[in-house]
């Protein structure tokens, strides 16, 4: 199959610092692509980059097979490539559907339109309708963000990153912090959302990579020392010596 984005030989250097070494990963319609490793093994580092926050010392970044290692996060944002944070990023004060059609709008601006109350776009107010139902927080969608749980937060990012309408979703550790009936929640979302996205997750919850996951990228000081099928990552005596702990 195709990859729709496609990184080869990504390194990066800060000083005398190798914080991302040769790493090749590519991205599917209809796979989750999971990257795991310890802390400061990479994996923000490669997120970084492959969203456009920093450029690469060396290597190369394509989207659907255009070469795009020099744009900046807004082009990249703009051409289809969505992601979330480790931390939330949503307005708090507004409400869910406002920040869905604030997300909407940012994708899908009409300055011509100068004339028309954004708030009233059909567009973007349908885009933001929609992305609420398919999240699963139409009940929340009047009430302010900030008033909303951890895990319903998480899905709200989500939202408003489908909102923009991306064909790759890159995804920082929405996990993090939930209980365990958010967690099912999140991974229903998640199993829904990789049927016409690639998705790459960045996760340090192993029972839940395991089960979602279609590939597992493992990272281990800036380089992919394993990357397959789950059941082969789970039992690689390189993953589990180096991650796992195991001999």
């Amino acid at each position: 199959m195709t990859a729709l984005l496609q990184a080869h030989q990504l390194t990066r250097r800060w000083g005398g610092l190798v914080a991302l070494n040769a790493v090749d990963i590519a991205l599917v319609r209809g796979e989750l692509h999971a990257v795991i490793g310890t802390n400061g093994a990479g994996k923000s580092t490669l997120i970084n980059i492959l969203a456009g926050e920093f450029p690469p010392s060396s290597g190369r970044v394509a989207l659907a097979g255009k070469d795009i290692t020099g744009w900046d996060q807004p082009r990249r944002a703009q051409a289809g490539l969505g992601r979330s944070y480790q931390r939330n990023t949503i307005f708090p004060s507004f409400s869910v559907f406002e920040n869905c059609r604030l997300a909407a709008q940012s994708r899908f601006q009409r300055p011509w339109q100068w004339w028309r109350n954004a708030q009233t776009c059909p567009h973007s107010t349908a885009i933001a309708d929609a992305v609420i139902q398919r999240i699963g927080l139409q009940a929340m969608a009047q009430r302010s963000a900030g008033m909303l749980s951890h895990g319903q937060k998480r899905q709200l990012e989500i939202a408003m990153c489908l909102a923009t309408q991306p064909q790759v979703l890159l995804l920082d550790e929405p996990l993090a912090g939930m209980g365990a009936e958010e967690t099912e929640r999140m991974l229903e979302c998640l199993h829904g959302l990789k049927q016409d996205h690639a998705v790459l997750l960045v996760e340090h919850d192993m029972d839940a990579v395991f089960r979602i996951a279609d590939r597992v990228t493992v990272m281990v000081n800036g380089a992919v020392i394993a990357s397959g099928l789950p059941n082969d990552i789970r039992h690689d005596p390189q993953v589990r010596m180096a991650y796992l702990g195991e001999h």
